[in-house]
């Protein structure tokens, strides 16, 4: 179906790239490990001996308490949306390390409970039940910091990949953020109870500093900056038409759209608001190039909301958050490009397609023929700028054509010269780049961004 995204509207991507900019992850992880070691120091220099088995106990509980507190600011950072880590260092990426910190967190956090409790209930000569009741209501800030403690805990336990299974995403994602206010609630017990901060101004303010920052960070990107692009740019559904199967492009208009310096292969957070769908917050990568006021996605009917998008009405609302994703250009380091896309993840890279300078093979992987959302673009872009376009479908009995690095080398024979991008399910993905690798592709060359949440 012919629409408002017509391939001329946009130069012909020209055979020079620009130099891949570096990713921030390296010196940032070493950043962030950085301050871990500086917690540590601050316990070491403030420890002046050990003494018996209670003291070995509180003193493991305090070190425990002071990283699990790092932690916390860590784990409440990397939910900031910061651009710069999310465009530079990959959405996929800083969830990964989110998740990471959820569970360095969560285990910090109930050693040092476990390790101050018997600790204090040792150096008291009391029972552990006694000491905890004498803990949580008789300690400054302990009332507050225990039920932040308890609703950490109930975060990190629906945030488990078993228990993600069974509960739906939205039940999970307003859960999650609770997790500000469980860290918020258990912040002044650090500064009224630990030994480290009490007596010592310096690390005191450092403290403050963190959390302040964090506190920031969160502020301007979760709440001030989505509400300013929303006012500013007023985004409204322009136009739904069916591409395939349970397949959907919305168009969606706005204005200032240059402003958001959106780029092919980024994805934005929507929220449609609609009845029964402005609750609900979800990626859907941009599937042509913004032009004229215009953005577009494509989404694939794999759950209740997805279906609905599909129903959406022109002039209905809507809220974006982003653009957001690394899968750009930017991470292009040679003049060849093989694409490989697997159903609905051809969104992203059908706008690489068009744009992406240099030499471009795009293969397309789906069940069925009719399966092949957007053919009819790509097809048409693939003569307009001489690139290669290749279908992987299903047999007629139904068998799967396979990707290894013998079938891969067949396609493209100098495949280890070319940047490989990827998009499709977990499993084809992981497939793949086993297969990439085998085949003599350098991992530096081989991007993928994961949408699972």
């Amino acid at each position: 179906m012919t629409t408002v995204y017509e391939r001329a509207a946009l130069p012909r991507p020209t055979q020079g790239r620009k130099r891949p900019r570096p990713s921030p992850a390296g010196p940032l992880l070493a950043l962030l490990w950085a301050g871990a070691a500086a917690v540590v120091a601050l316990w070491w220099y403030d420890t002046r001996s050990v003494v018996g088995l209670s003291g070995w106990l509180t003193d493991a509980g305090r070190i425990t308490g002071l990283l699990c507190g790092y932690s916390c600011a860590v784990l409440v950072a990397l939910m900031a949306r910061v651009p710069f880590l999310e465009r530079r260092t990959g959405s996929d990426r800083v969830a990964r390390w989110h998740a990471m910190a959820g569970r360095y967190t969560v285990c910090l956090l109930a050693a040092h409970v476990t390790l101050i409790l018997f600790g204090y209930a040792a150096q008291d000569g009391a029972g552990i039940v006694r000491e905890t009741l004498s803990v949580v209501f008789d300690y400054p800030d302990m009332l507050e910091a225990t039920i932040g403690t308890i609703v950490l805990v109930g975060v990190g336990i629906t945030s488990a990949r078993a228990a993600r299974r069974r509960i739906s995403h939205e039940f999970w994602y307003y859960v999650h953020l609770l997790t500000y206010v469980a860290v918020f609630l258990a912040f002044f017990h650090q500064l009224a109870l630990g030994s480290d901060l009490v007596g010592n101004s310096a690390a005191r303010a450092a403290w403050y500093v963190l959390y302040l920052g964090t506190a920031a960070l969160v502020g301007w990107f979760r709440l001030l900056a989505p509400v300013r692009l929303n006012l500013r740019h007023r985004l409204r559904v322009e136009s739904v038409y069916r591409e395939a199967p349970g397949v959907f492009s919305i168009v969606v208009r706005g204005e200032r759209l240059d402003e958001l310096d959106a780029r092919p292969g980024q994805f934005f957070r929507w929220r449609f608001l609609a009845d029964g769908m402005r609750w609900t917050s979800t990626p859907y990568s941009l599937s042509a190039p913004p032009r004229a006021g215009l953005m577009r996605i494509t989404v694939k009917a794999l759950g209740d909301h997805s279906a609905a998008v599909g129903l959406l009405r022109p002039g209905t609302r809507a809220w974006a958050e982003g653009p957001y994703g690394s899968l750009t250009a930017d991470r292009s380091t040679a003049s060849k490009a093989l694409l490989i896309a697997g159903g609905v993840g051809i969104t992203p890279l059908r706008a690489l397609f068009e744009t992406l300078p240099g030499q471009v093979t795009l293969l397309y992987r789906a069940r069925t023929a009719e399966d092949l959302a957007l053919g009819g673009e790509l097809e048409a872009i693939a003569k307009w700028r001489g690139a290669r376009l290749l279908y992987a479908v299903n047999g007629a009995d139904g068998t799967r054509p396979r990707f290894t690095a013998e079938s891969l080398q067949e396609t493209v024979p100098d495949l280890a010269e070319h940047d490989v991008y990827l998009c499709g399910p977990p499993a084809m993905a992981r497939d793949l780049y086993a297969a990439l690798s085998a085949a003599g592709v350098p991992d530096r060359r081989i991007h993928h961004e994961s949408f699972e949440l």
